[in-house]
Parts: structure tokens; sequence; C-alpha cells
């Protein structure tokens, strides 16, 4: 599974580093956020490419799982 660290990244620079990361067309990636526009915009992006999405949250910090 790829790890994209996004975290101190504003949008919609971790959405841009998600489609980068997607056009490789891998099943899973697993995204490091850590603010909630980007969990938000990183998540919809996600789902209209056809991916599961998870959150979970610590400290201020989100990981977000996307799996097809």
């Amino acid at each position: 599974m790829k790890i994209i660290d996004a975290r101190g990244l504003s949008c919609p620079e971790p959405v841009i580093l998600l489609q980068r990361e997607m056009a490789g067309g891998e099943a899973a990636y697993q995204m490091l956020v850590d603010n909630h526009a980007s969990k938000e915009n990183t998540s919809r992006y996600a789902m209209h490419q056809g991916y599961h999405v998870e959150v979970s949250e610590e400290n201020g910090e989100y990981t977000l799982t996307f799996t097809k």
C-alpha cells in the first residue's frame, strides 16, 4: 500500500498528490493529512474515482485509507 504524507499542506496540494498517485492504478493507498478540509476534499476525490474511504483521527491528524 502506497503511503502519501500530506501533513502540513493545504488544499489543493493533497488532492493533487493523491491524483498523481492514483494515476498509477494501485488498489490501495493511505494518506496522512492534518486538517479537515484536506480530509474532506481527498475523500471526495477518492470516492469519485471508485475507492472506498476509511478515516481514523488521532491528535488532530487523519489517516485515510482508500481501497478499491
